[in-house]
């Protein structure tokens, strides 16, 4: 496979674990040169769950999306940190009972706590400084770009370019666009533009021009589709050249689905939106053990919060709201009260940026998110699941679904604590945001899986502790 078919995030992650792999038994050996003659079953489980929790950690905080690959200097800042708390999440782990597991990972002289704690942040914060900067001088010297012939000049595929730009999983694309007046006019914003390479279908077919730009991928995008050559696609598809759908690309580059331009057809026949007996069996089991867990962890916090309410004055604790979940059902969520008791003296609002109503204690409690704790008692009820979208109100569902198309397959799933809209799309507080989100919505809905529920829970831990767009 061509380095440059990864994503910028994949090529990182690889660097990463190649040189966590390589560096942390060296560094043990440096350590205690006998190492490897020492073997016994009792070995203590730490030398392992470092390597592992710091590639968690790393990924948990976002150290692998595009915007931090983006922003190098702010991604190498954070690095310490976040490889501190694998450290530490490391620690924890290593309460379970020790493993058979061979000496080499760790001799009684690397037991102390202190010593092997400095001896892995300082091993994997330089791993992680290494395989950035690697990255970096990647993109400079374009090793990463990815080669994209599109078919189509229209539109379409100006909208693929915008997004490509914004959200791509690469961050750098050498596009060629394959164009055929029988599809429709070129966009003038693509022909305006100097650096955008424009083939004539009448001059060069696509195996031609894709052989030309040496393409690690084929998007098939006009705006209109009668007529199409197939056959040339199927040349090239022969050929070893990669051909995929606008939609089925957007949906797997950008991960989520393009509203604007959606196809009822390809929803229906391309994979997803499949929900197996096994699915919501291992689904309940996660939502029951996380929330027992995060309750007990989060106990302290809880319970700060509800003193701070209480300390602003009269008022209850809690606050029980309509919300609608999965097939429409409604039911009563549970929230810390964040705003005045007269917040909606006036009938519901959307919230605002810097909403006056909010009282002191509840903009901490809903920037660190804390006021969504109580959630969790819907959660064990099985009215929401730890994952999935997030719960509106239903005087704002009908709104909704009568402005935006498909906005009810929303609920196909159960109304969710955290989901793939709310670590990816800042606070929605309108239609137009409400539209933005579903595209994240649908993609989740339409790509269910319990792997996927775990890698949003990694993802959360991201929002929680560097919050933004929260109101």
């Amino acid at each position: 496979m061509k380095l440059a078919r990864l994503s910028t995030g994949t090529v990182l992650f690889g660097l990463d674990v190649v040189l966590v792999v390589l560096a942390w038994p060296l560094l043990l050996i440096a350590a205690r040169p006998d190492i490897l003659a020492l073997f016994t079953p009792t070995a203590d489980m730490r030398g392992v769950l470092y390597p592992v929790a710091d590639l968690v950690a790393l990924y948990a905080m976002g150290l692998y999306r595009r915007d931090s690959i983006l922003e190098t200097g702010r991604s190498l800042s954070r690095v310490p940190l976040v490889v501190g708390m694998g450290a530490a999440l490391a620690e924890l782990g290593a309460v379970i009972p020790p493993l058979v597991v061979p000496r080499v990972f760790v001799h009684p002289v690397l037991r102390d706590q202190a010593q092997l704690f400095a001896l892995a942040t300082v091993c994997f914060t330089a791993c992680a400084f290494v395989a950035r900067l690697a990255v970096d001088g990647l993109l400079h010297w374009r090793l990463l770009r990815r080669r994209l012939l599109v078919v189509g000049a229209g539109q379409r595929a100006w909208d693929l370019l915008h997004m490509l730009g914004r959200e791509g999983s690469s961050l750098h694309y050498d596009v060629a666009l394959l164009h055929d007046p029988s599809h429709g006019a070129v966009d003038p914003r693509l022909a305006a533009n100097p650096l955008i390479h424009i083939l004539d279908s009448a001059a060069v077919d696509a195996l031609t021009a894709a052989r030309a730009v040496d393409a690690d991928q084929i998007v098939v995008a006009p705006d209109d589709r009668r007529g199409m050559d197939l056959m040339q696609l199927l040349d090239c598809k022969v050929a070893g050249f990669p051909v995929v759908p606008y939609l089925s690309f957007v949906e797997k580059e950008i991960r989520r689905v393009d509203l604007k331009r959606m196809e009822l057809g390809w929803l229906v026949y391309s994979e997803g939106f499949s929900f197996g007996a096994i699915d919501h069996f291992l689904k309940r089991v996660l939502d029951l053990g996380v929330s027992v867990l995060v309750l007990l962890l989060a106990a302290p916090l809880l319970l700060g919060a509800i003193l701070a309410i209480w300390s602003e004055g009269k008022g209850p604790i809690f606050y029980h709201q309509e919300r609608v979940t999965q097939f429409g059902r409604v039911f009563r969520i549970v929230k810390l009260r964040t705003m005045r008791v007269d917040a909606e003296a006036q009938g519901a609002v959307w919230a605002a940026s810097e909403d006056a109503r909010i009282t002191r204690a509840g903009a901490f409690l809903r920037r660190s998110r804390i006021d969504e704790l109580p959630q969790l008692w819907n959660v064990l009820k099985g009215e929401m699941s730890f994952v999935g979208p997030r719960p509106e109100r239903p005087v704002f569902v009908e709104e909704l679904v009568a402005q935006i198309p498909l906005y009810q397959e929303r609920h196909l799933v159960k109304a969710g604590l955290t989901g793939w809209a709310q670590i990816n799309y800042p606070y929605g507080a309108s239609i137009d945001d409400a539209r933005s989100k579903l595209s994240y919505d649908l993609y989740y809905v339409k790509n269910f899986s319990i792997l996927f529920d775990f890698v949003i829970l990694l993802q959360t831990l991201r929002v929680v502790l560097w919050p933004s767009g929260v109101r």
